[in-house]
């Protein structure tokens, strides 16, 4: 697997559409900043086929340190949550079969077949 950057996703969608590097950078940049703006706000952004973003409290909660076993106090947060549309999980489970990745061994996490 590799990482992928903006600039990666902003070359190619220039590439795709004839279009500057420049323009598709900007593009790419202004969404973001707008569903970080959303998002903000507390508003829930939903891409049919591709997912749902939104903001979720977590509360707070009593955890032990590992090390010592002592309780500790973890403060209640504001966290944002992706759920995925049906598309894009039908598409990201038949390229993990593809590249010999299995998702039945481990539900919610993927591992390299050996």
């Amino acid at each position: 697997m590799a990482t992928i950057t903006k600039r990666d996703i902003a070359d190619r969608i220039a590439e795709k559409l004839s279009q500057p590097k420049i323009v598709a950078l900007t593009v790419v940049q202004e969404f973001l900043v707008e569903m970080t703006a959303e998002l903000t706000a507390g508003n829930r952004l939903e891409f049919r086929e591709f997912g749902v973003f939104e903001v979720k409290m977590r509360a707070a909660r009593k955890a032990r340190n590992p090390q010592t076993g002592e309780p500790v106090h973890i403060a209640a947060k504001t966290v944002v949550k992706f759920k995925a549309g049906r598309k894009m999980k039908a598409l990201v489970r038949s390229r993990a079969v593809d590249v010999g990745v299995s998702t039945a061994d481990a539900p919610g996490a993927l591992q390299r077949k050996e």
